[in-house]
């Protein structure tokens, strides 16, 4: 009887673990899938990685830091020891966007490594919030071209591989396209780059419709990173919201069905409809009603 008792334990446990692990496995959406993420040194970029990297994602970082930077933290090496740590597989590639060989370069080596590409995030951007009159000429060019320019060179290069996928998509951290021109008047060269890269959404996606999802993220609140610090100065995270709320936005669309396409998603919005209430968790500053 006691044998018996400590068999049927035994058992019993043994069926229990292997349900847990069953669950765990049809929770982890994005095992084996490969991301090919822009800008994913830090930031947005490396926080949407780091997601991905917990289901057992294969990422690869395509970004310029390669040396550590005097002011940014991260690089393409450090994020890459970060994503293995979080439980997924690495492959840190030298990308700037602005040069079409590195695009295709790493893109090859990405389907040599880990076999196709699922899932692209066209998350690199340069930014400079000034006036007409203020922008020189070449931050124009470099917001041109990482932002509109990239984004397409780097969707085209990744959609022949991403059309063999089951599930592929695309996704772009740019804004919904609101005319209203107070969006335009104070950083005109800024706007017109992130509407190049929401255009690009709106024409992919129908473009490919039934073949790759294409869609657009972009945060209701300001979002703390190292950019932010640059341009807000002291004090200006308590703000923000942490990059916490864009990569679980972002994990909500690429985990769901390729049907799902030419949206302009903002994060708050689609995490609401996903059940999540409590957004404090999310602010620098827990606490201010205001986030």
């Amino acid at each position: 009887m006691v044998v018996d008792n400590w068999w049927n334990r035994t058992c019993l446990r043994q069926q229990q673990a292997s349900v847990s692990c069953y669950v765990r496995e049809i929770h982890r959406k994005l095992a084996g899938c490969t991301l090919f993420i822009t800008g994913a040194s830090r930031g947005i970029g490396k926080a949407i990685a780091l997601k991905a990297a917990k289901d057992g994602a294969n990422i690869v970082i395509a970004a310029k830091t390669a040396e550590p930077h005097p002011t940014l933290p991260g690089t393409i090496y450090t994020a890459a020891a970060e994503i293995e740590a979080a439980g997924g597989k690495a492959l840190p590639c030298i990308v700037n966007v602005r040069e079409e060989q590195q695009i295709i370069n790493a893109v090859e080596k990405a389907v040599k490594t880990f076999g196709g590409i699922d899932i692209l995030v066209n998350n690199a951007s340069a930014i400079s919030l000034t006036g007409t009159l203020e922008t020189e000429t070449k931050k124009v060019n470099l917001m041109m071209d990482v932002n509109v320019r990239g984004t397409y060179l780097t969707s085209k290069t990744c959609l022949p591989h991403l059309r063999k996928s089951r599930n592929p998509h695309i996704l772009n951290l740019s804004p919904p396209m609101n005319m209203n021109p107070m969006w335009f008047k104070n950083h005109c060269a800024y706007t017109i780059s992130k509407y190049g890269m929401s255009m690009c959404v709106l024409g992919m996606a129908e473009e490919f419709r039934g073949e790759v999802a294409v869609n657009a993220l972009w945060p209701k609140t300001a979002i703390h990173t190292a950019a932010m610090d640059m341009l807000g100065g002291a004090g200006i995270e308590k703000q923000c919201r942490k990059t916490d709320i864009l990569a679980d936005a972002a994990y909500c669309i690429l985990t769901k069905p390729k049907t799902f396409t030419g949206n302009f998603v903002i994060d708050e919005v689609l995490l609401r409809e996903e059940g999540v209430k409590d957004f404090d968790v999310y602010a620098i500053a827990p606490g201010k009603t205001d986030l």
